[in-house]
């Protein structure tokens, strides 16, 4: 396990996070969630960038009191706040880089930078959204860390930024013993990158399911008010009531299908679960 946190706490005035979550070796683990859900919040307590009031963080096989400088060379992180003087270059990070991390690979590194036409002598203030992104993440990528802790990397940026992001991370694990923490608002975005996903809302985490898993075992029932009447309604999950009767989540597409012929039964995806989730009703089942 490269990282455990477990009933982490840490609360504001109007703010509580209370949070469980591990992100396994060889795993692409997400963490999905609307602005303000405690996304932030939860990478900041893994790193430990602010203080928390309780719980435990294992990060490296660790507790994450006892990381040493050494064990923090093997950590990637991209923030969402700037890291870097504006005023700087890229030129000028290369010798800072060389002396933090003794695994730094500069020739790789200027190379993926030309590669991706961001420029070495350009100052970061003159650099665009998709410029700072790009860098970021290559350059967390650039001392063969084991663990990559990516706070919405991808926000604010065009779908084929985003796509290049992407599948620098998927290069990224093919190495054996690596794994990716990711965040982001744009769910789709992970659907095809993440093994396994946390939905996380107001600090907690209401849903962990392999990402397979919510693809093809979860469905959504569409139903008019006459259906739902006479429907089963042990293996629902979820309900939203709508104009034109209401619309439910469940595991059990077979079952449905099978007793009440004529019911309308789509394929979830991981923006409609959480829609349901988050505003409907849950149930028994």
């Amino acid at each position: 396990m490269l990282l455990q946190l477990e009933n982490v706490q840490k609360k504001y005035n109007d703010f509580h996070l209370n949070c469980s979550l591990q992100v396994e070796e060889g795993n692409i683990t997400g963490i999905i969630g609307a602005n303000g859900a405690g996304k932030s919040t939860t990478f900041k307590a893994a790193l430990g960038l602010i203080r928390t009031e309780g719980g435990t963080i294992r990060i490296l096989g660790k507790d994450s009191r006892e990381i040493t400088t050494e064990d923090k060379q093997k950590i990637g992180v991209v923030l969402s706040e700037n890291t870097f003087n504006d005023m700087l270059t890229i030129q000028d990070i290369l010798p800072v880089m060389e002396t933090l991390y003794t695994a730094f690979q500069k020739d790789k590194f200027t190379e993926k930078c030309r590669q991706y036409d961001l420029p070495l002598k350009k100052q970061f203030k003159d650099f665009s959204t998709g410029m700072k992104a790009k860098f970021k993440l290559l350059l967390a990528m650039s001392y063969d860390a084991r663990l990559l802790i990516l706070d919405e990397p991808t926000a604010g940026l065009d779908a084929v930024v985003r796509n290049d992001l992407l599948d620098e991370m998927r290069e990224y694990m093919k190495q054996d013993g690596r794994a990716i923490l990711i965040s982001s608002h744009i769910s789709s975005d992970l659907e095809g990158l993440c093994d396994d996903l946390y939905f996380i809302q107001n600090g907690k985490v209401l849903f962990h399911e392999d990402t397979d898993i919510i693809l093809s075992g979860y469905s959504v029932l569409k139903v008019n008010d006459e259906q739902y009447r006479f429907l089963d309604k042990s293996y629902l999950l979820y309900e939203i009531k709508e104009a034109f009767g209401y619309r439910l989540l469940t595991r059990e597409k077979q079952f449905y299908l099978d007793n009440y012929p004529g019911i309308v039964a789509e394929k979830g995806n991981i923006d409609e679960i959480i829609l349901i989730m988050t505003k409907g009703k849950k149930l028994a089942g």
